[in-house]
């Protein structure tokens, strides 16, 4: 394993048809290598004073750190939410094929 410039980058909404736009949008943009969408999942959270509930997919988009602020301003650009979640994880390591691979799948984007 090595040390990478990786990064896995999150959002949720509350539609899958609109997940997969996002998952699919910033792939063809180049600002992602790909995107996973998991399956649904219950967010409870206070919005404007009051417990909510609601059915969410996650995006988990796999990127670099160069494309990072990209990324994020197409999602934030995007996404349907006032406040859309993101929240980056940094990747300690990953094999050089799987991190060159990220690399040039966001290059030149």
């Amino acid at each position: 394993m090595a040390t990478t410039d990786v990064v896995i980058a999150q959002t949720t909404v509350d539609d899958e048809d609109r997940a997969r736009e996002l998952a699919r949008g910033a792939v063809e943009a180049r600002l992602a290598a790909c995107a996973h969408i998991d399956a649904p999942l219950t967010a409870v959270y206070r919005w404007k004073g009051a417990v909510e509930t609601a059915t969410e997919w996650r995006i988990s988009y796999k990127t670099t750190r160069d494309r990072l602020p990209a990324l994020g301003a197409w999602v934030h650009q995007e996404h349907p939410y006032d406040v859309p979640e993101w929240i980056t994880l940094p990747v300690e390591s990953t094999s050089a094929a799987y991190g060159g691979w990220v690399a040039g799948e966001t290059a030149g984007g």
